[in-house]
């Protein structure tokens, strides 16, 4: 969770690339492979470079991981969402 936290830090702070470097770093972590925060935080750097197909597949993997209605829906959501 630390490390997540960290990686979103750094993504928040040096941009987008350095946030998804870091992000996937932490995807062969079992510890993280079930957990929804990690592919809707590569969905959000990813939808900053425009890479829209590929935050869009993140978005899907993250609402089908989450178990919380309220975050199933912002997900939801911001996959609707048109490019920013």
């Amino acid at each position: 969770m630390v490390a997540l936290n960290r990686a979103i830090a750094i993504g928040e702070s040096r941009g987008p690339h350095a946030g998804l470097a870091a992000l996937d770093q932490l995807a062969a972590e079992p510890q993280l492979a079930s957990y929804h925060y990690l592919p809707a935080a590569r969905a959000e750097f990813l939808r900053r470079l425009h890479r829209t197909e590929e935050a869009r597949l993140a978005y899907q993997e993250a609402r089908l991981l989450a178990d919380n209605p309220v975050e199933q829906d912002f997900l939801t959501r911001r996959l609707d969402e048109p490019d920013s």
